[in-house]
């Protein structure tokens, strides 16, 4: 399935299967700029994830990229890898996580 908007992408992943969040417990914020952005937390366990809209509780990790990057990044058609190398991903906080994000994102 092609998301069209982040929030359809952040929910996918909110309700993926427990077992791609095994290892991981911590809260992730999105800042998405640009059309359909925002700010959306996500917390994670083992257990699953939820989201919420908005800035709920301090994050590990904070991911700040245009809203239509991000979209294009959990389609498959942006490598996050070479987004983050050409300034198009800014990740403040816990590293680790952000190349975690990768299993979660896929």
């Amino acid at each position: 399935m092609a998301f069209t908007t982040p929030l359809e992408a952040l929910k996918s992943i909110s309700s993926a299967d427990p077992a791609k969040f095994a290892g991981i417990d911590a809260v992730l914020l999105f800042e998405l700029t640009g059309d359909g952005g925002g700010k959306w937390t996500l917390t994670v366990s083992s257990e699953g994830a939820s989201l919420e809209e908005g800035e709920t509780t301090p994050p590990a990790m904070t991911l700040s990229m245009s809203a239509s990057d991000f979209v294009a990044m959990t389609n498959g058609e942006l490598n996050p890898m070479a987004a983050f190398m050409q300034g198009k991903i800014k990740i403040t906080g816990d590293m680790s996580l952000a190349m975690r994000l990768q299993t979660i994102l896929s």
